[in-house]
Order: C-alpha cells, then sequence, then structure tokens
C-alpha cells in the first residue's frame, strides 16, 4: 500500500468511529432550520451535507482543512522557483489533513507521471471530435472515455465489499488525476494549434508539466500554473460542480462518471464558465472603446450600460463571500510580482476601483466584490493564451483535486445516497395556509 493510501486509511477509519459515536449520541440534535424562500431558493445556504476538504466562510473566504490561501503559500511545499506551491501538496493537505513534506510532495508528483499516459481510445476520440466543438464537451467525454480504466467500476461488478469502496475510489482518484492535464492539453493543441502536440516531460511536477504541454512558452507560465491550480482546487462542497460530483458519487458511480458530471455543471455560466464570460466582456468593452486603455470614467460608463440593459458585470458577486474573494486577490499579488504595464491586467485593476462602488449604490446587492474569475483570465491573456473557450478546462483540472478528495472521503465515511425530499407548490401553499 502506498504512503498516501495508507495515511488516508488511517485518518478516514479513526473519523468513521467518531462519527459514528456521535450520531449515535447527537443524531436527532437539531442543526438548522429551513425557510419557504430557501426551498424555493436553490437551497441556498442550508447546512446539508458533508465536506471534509475545505470550508468557505463569507468573511474570510476559502479555507483548506483550516488553512487560508495566504497561509497555503507560506506553508505547502514550493516549485523551483521557490515562491508558489505545488497543487500536490495542496491535494495531500485536502486528503489527509497534513502538510506534506517536500520528499512527500515529491513521491506524489512522481506517482502521477507514472500514471499520466493516455490510453489510445482516449486521444482517437478527441481527434473524431470537430475542433468547433466546445473544449469542456471534449473534456467531458474524454474524461468518459476513461471509465473503461476504472478500478472501482471493475471491483464493485467483482462483488467488492464496502469497506473497500475507499481504496477502489482513492485508486481511480490518482489515477484520473494524473491523467487531466494530458486530456486538457490534447484539447487544447488540437483545437488551437492544428495537433501540434508536445510529449510530456515527466521530470516536472504536475503543474509544470501541464504548462510545458500547454506550450506556452514564457517561463512564469510554469509559476502561475502552479498557483492557478491550487487555488482553484476547491471551494466546500455546496458549489454546483463539487455538489454534483457529491450527488453522482452517492449512487456509487465511479469518480470518471463522477467527475464529467461535475464538469457539466461547471461548463454553466454562472459557475465555471464565468471565467470565459469575464474575459470576452472586457474584449467587448475594449473593442466598442476602441482602446485598450480606457479611462476609469469609461469603465464607469460601460458598466452602467451594461446593468441597464439588464446584464451582469461578469466576475462580480458569489453566493457565499462578502468580502473580495481571497482567490482573486492571491491573483492580483501575483500579477503585482510578476506582470509589470500589462494593458489586460491594468484595466482588471481599473475595473475593480470601479465597480464595486456603482454595485453598491444599486442598493440590493449582497456582494459586490470581484469572485475568482474577474482576474484569471487577464493574467492567461498576458501569457498569449487568448483563446477564452478553453478557460474552464483549466478551472476543471484544478478542481479535480478538491472533489475527488472529497469523493475518497465520501467512500470512506460510508455517506449516503443523497435523497432530499422534494415539494409541489400545492402542497406548499396548502401548508402556508393552514400554518401562517
Amino acid at each position: 500500500m502506498d504512503p498516501l493510501k495508507k495515511k488516508f486509511q488511517e485518518k478516514s477509519s479513526a473519523l468513521a468511529v467518531e462519527i459514528k459515536s456521535m450520531l449515535k449520541e447527537h443524531g436527532s440534535m437539531k442543526v438548522d432550520e429551513v425557510i419557504l424562500s430557501q426551498v424555493y431558493g436553490g437551497a441556498r445556504g442550508v447546512k446539508m451535507m458533508v465536506w471534509e476538504t475545505s470550508q468557505l466562510d463569507p468573511i474570510e473566504g476559502i479555507r483548506f482543512r483550516g488553512y487560508s490561501i495566504p497561509e497555503l503559500k507560506e506553508v505547502l511545499p514550493k516549485g523551483p522557483d521557490g515562491k508558489e506551491p505545488l497543487p500536490e501538496g495542496l491535494f495531500w493537505l485536502m486528503l489527509v489533513g497534513e502538510i506534506p513534506t517536500e520528499e512527500e510532495v515529491e513521491w506524489l508528483a512522481k506517482e502521477w507521471a507514472s500514471k499520466s499516459e493516455l490510453p489510445a481510445h482516449t486521444t482517437d476520440l478527441l481527434n473524431n471530435l470537430p475542433d468547433t466543438t466546445h473544449p469542456m464537451t471534449q473534456f467531458i467525454l474524454g474524461i468518459t472515455s476513461l471509465q473503461t480504466e476504472s478500478t472501482f467500476a471493475k471491483r464493485y461488478s467483482e462483488g467488492m465489499n464496502k469497506k473497500e469502496y475507499w481504496e477502489a475510489t482513492y485508486d481511480d482518484t490518482m489515477n484520473l488525476i494524473a491523467k487531466l492535464p494530458g486530456i486538457a492539453a490534447f484539447i487544447y493543441r488540437k483545437t488551437y494549434h492544428g495537433g501540434d502536440h508536445i510529449e510530456a516531460d515527466n521530470n516536472l511536477d504536475w503543474a509544470a508539466n501541464f504548462a510545458h504541454m500547454l506550450g506556452v512558452n514564457h517561463p512564469d507560465f510554469k509559476h502561475l500554473m502552479r498557483l492557478y491550480l491550487t487555488i482553484h482546487a476547491d471551494h466546500e462542497g455546496g458549489n454546483a460542480s463539487a455538489h454534483t460530483v457529491h450527488l453522482v458519487g452517492s449512487t456509487l458511480s465511479d469518480p470518471y462518471l463522477s467527475f464529467a458530471a461535475g464538469m457539466g455543471s461547471l461548463a454553466g455560466p454562472l459557475h465555471g464558465l464565468a471565467n470565459q464570460e469575464v474575459i470576452k466582456w472586457i474584449f467587448d468593452m475594449l473593442d466598442k472603446l476602441g482602446t485598450k486603455t480606457p479611462t476609469k470614467e469609461q469603465i464607469a460608463a460601460y458598466v452602467n450600460e451594461t446593468l441597464n440593459a439588464g446584464k451582469v458585470v461578469p466576475g462580480y458577486g458569489h453566493a457565499v463571500l462578502r468580502r473580495p474573494d481571497p482567490r482573486f486577490v492571491a491573483q492580483k499579488v501575483y500579477a503585482d510580482e510578476y506582470i509589470k504595464n500589462d494593458d489586460i491586467v491594468n484595466v482588471v485593476g481599473n475595473i475593480f476601483d470601479v465597480v464595486p462602488e456603482i454595485l453598491k449604490g444599486l442598493g440590493k446587492v449582497k456582494n459586490p466584490w470581484p469572485n475568482v474569475d474577474a482576474h484569471s483570465g487577464a493574467l492567461l491573456v498576458h501569457y498569449g493564451m487568448t483563446e477564452y473557450s478553453f478557460y474552464t478546462v483549466l478551472f476543471g483540472v484544478s478542481r479535480a483535486l478538491g472533489v475527488l478528495a472529497a469523493q475518497c472521503w465520501s467512500r470512506a465515511l460510508g455517506l449516503p445516497l443523497e435523497r432530499p425530499k422534494s415539494l409541489t407548490t400545492e402542497w406548499i401553499k396548502n401548508f402556508v395556509k393552514e400554518n401562517a
């Protein structure tokens, strides 16, 4: 048994015993109340699921096993530049709740490299898709095609014991995460660079090898990918993509099918596709204004025009956060250090100075602050990756770290099939009439 798998077994077994004891003693304890607006409001804010890997606070933002993003940048093992954290280290932390050593992260990077080769049927499938197919559609199909490799599906069909579910899920998780950069890079080079693919360099860490296969030659792009794949990895369990992975996984669908389903959620304009919408909105604004260096007054006028047309300003607002997204801040700090006098990056900074005050003035916006999507596209454009329809695939590669670590925990703790109770409006009307 590999060292990370063994450590996960120890951690999850101990917590499962603790949870069983707690439920026996306190299972009837009231945790929350659901109000009618939450029934109709997409279950917003209802405390109804367990997600071990991260927690989102409206004020402080995301914490991974208790660590904020600035803290992670300090304590996680870093790449050769000594500045940006390695995503391998975050995955280790989310899975077992411990900051890994440099040796442990090096082992994990090599383990993923050894499992990274794509089967021929996956590349054949992708090659047979029209280049006009949206990259997220290609990504979902590529992931689904890997299901032929599923250890969980194979062992379940053979009659696997429930107590072994976590182990088969762990094996699938390691194999899938290892292959995701290869799938994403294959899609990118096929769709935008005529199929001129770049061989993996398995001497590099996971994020740096991804940057290498994408073919973005700027040396700092590897640093950006380390940061990007770390800060996008998880955002507790209630967001659409994470919850979809959890829901589908609760049926005992294997990690490949569960993650593919989650990527269908991530592809929605109200979720991960927002990073594509942000940069498109900025490009449209610059085209209309006829300049790459608009003034704050010009930006404010365009923002008001967008709002008056009944549209939202993409990249601003969040379902939970009530402060600027720490992931936005982390990318802004990166830009301040690595990027000087870039037109698009400067525009993003000016939008940040303008938009919150305009949204506050509307009097009905709960969160006028930027989220993670408000900045990521500008950084990618700076390094020459202008194909914004691909951006959500990058998000998806990162999000695998959190949702698949969480699925390992779901299987280890024996979490049940998710099955909330639905109501009809007629039932609700009668309820209100009887209880008002």
